[in-house]
């Protein structure tokens, strides 16, 4: 009890008396970035990893598969868990746990990854806690960032995840496999440190007597859950972001596989593979701005909606074509850096939509789309091995069936989303 008293004395808070100045608010969103900066960098590292892992302990593509798709299992079921807790407890609070629960499991990692089965559970277990992180930052922000600055501050999170899978790309490869699991978990549990003395005034924002309207409409009102699944300007947004992350997961999942089993590119070169989060991460900041500059150009809103989700979504679809006829690594790299460029225009598309069709439950409609959006991280990793493998060692399936999905994406997209108040 005495540890945890001690945070709230004297001393410690003055360390950080900006936490009371006006711009508050962006120090908060700060340190939410930094949490998705080490969410996201955690996820990339099996992906370059496992290829020195599955060469020590003799592993087939389709052990490759189970491992790399046992995160988003875990990660399926957290989402609903992170919603109702941070509205419980608090953001501030959950985001805490969260991270120290997934670092500590990062740092136990290189421990159980001679057994496959402990490795997978711990895996699940992995991605059970760092999918709390997002529908919790999501409802920190709702309380602490004004509505006109949410494109930016969403842009913000998306970029320092970005920035995150980069490092994590750059620095992997050159590690011994387990002091990657090593340096990100202790990174985390630093973070932990800066982040407590932030948790007073979170849970201040969250419990202020002038709350926006909307937010404290979105606790009285309280809707059916069928309500969530009969519009179609949702079941739009749902239907973009599954097919953005279809193609994302690919990426993220097997492009250092490709690269090395099919390209023969060599295991350092694997760092090359940071230039598509790059692109992705200066497409992110480009697009919030963009965006915002359409809009105050009285561009309409559904308008600047349909154009980024359109630009996200059949840039990739086309890219993915082009990328199963490649056969170099230059090549290879080119293209999908390309394509990640273009899914960054999803930040200031359907990913912000959530506000303006179900503004007093977006935090709902997140967790929803978030959940539908986690099936393809389940099912790309054992059908990729599947579909390599039936094909004769042929990748060109994966891509071309990853391309159609984005198509299919933004058609839904662009004739049934809307930005009228459905909920």
């Amino acid at each position: 009890m005495y540890y945890l008293n001690c945070f709230n004395v004297l001393p410690v808070y003055n360390v950080f008396k900006w936490l009371d100045e006006p711009n508050y608010v962006w120090r908060i969103v700060f340190f939410c970035c930094l949490a998705n900066f080490i969410n996201s960098a955690d996820r990339v590292i099996m992906p370059i990893v496992i290829i020195p892992i599955s060469n020590h302990f003799g592993w087939n593509l389709h052990q490759y598969g189970l491992v790399l798709s046992s995160f988003s299992v875990g990660y399926l079921g957290s989402m609903i868990i992170g919603g109702s807790a941070a509205r419980r407890y608090g953001g501030g609070l959950i985001l805490s746990f969260a991270v120290a629960f997934w670092s500590f499991s990062s740092l136990v990692t290189p421990f159980l990854a001679h057994s496959i089965n402990s490795l997978v559970i711990l895996r699940i277990l992995l991605g059970l806690r760092e999918g709390i992180a997002l529908p919790t930052i999501f409802h920190i922000f709702s309380y602490v960032v004004p509505i006109e600055e949410r494109n930016r501050a969403v842009s913000y999170l998306v970029t320092f995840g970005a920035i995150g899978q980069t490092v994590a790309t750059l620095i992997c490869p050159r590690l011994v496999w387990s002091h990657s699991f090593f340096i990100f978990g202790l990174i985390g549990l630093v973070w932990i440190c800066f982040w407590i003395p932030v948790l007073n005034v979170i849970k201040k924002a969250e419990t202020r007597d002038e709350l926006p309207s909307q937010q404290s409409q979105a606790f009285k009102s309280i809707l059916p859950w069928t309500e969530f699944i009969l519009h179609w300007p949702l079941w739009a947004i749902y239907i973009a972001h599954f097919s953005m992350n279809w193609s994302n997961y690919i990426v993220m999942l097997w492009l250092p596989t490709y690269l090395v089993r099919y390209l023969g590119a060599t295991e350092y070169a694997i760092m090359l593979t940071a230039i598509p989060y790059v692109c992705n991460c200066i497409g992110s900041v480009i697009t919030g701005r963009l965006a915002n500059c359409l809009i105050k150009r009285q561009i309409t809103v559904l308008t600047v909606r349909r154009l980024m989700s359109c630009i996200g979504l059949l840039g990739p679809g086309v890219v993915l074509f082009l990328f199963s006829l490649s056969s170099s690594i230059t090549s290879a790299l080119v293209l999908i850096s390309l394509s990640m460029t273009f899914s960054a225009f999803n930040s200031a598309g359907h990913l912000c939509n959530h506000a303006e069709v179900a503004p007093n439950h977006a935090c709902t409609t997140f967790i929803i789309s978030n959940i539908l959006a986690t099936i393809p991280g389940i099912v790309c990793g054992p059908l990729t091995a599947e579909l390599v493998i039936t094909s004769g060692g042929r990748w060109f399936p994966v891509f071309i069936l990853a391309g159609f999905i984005n198509v299919i994406g933004a058609v839904v997209y662009i004739s049934q989303s809307s930005t009228m108040q459905v909920l």
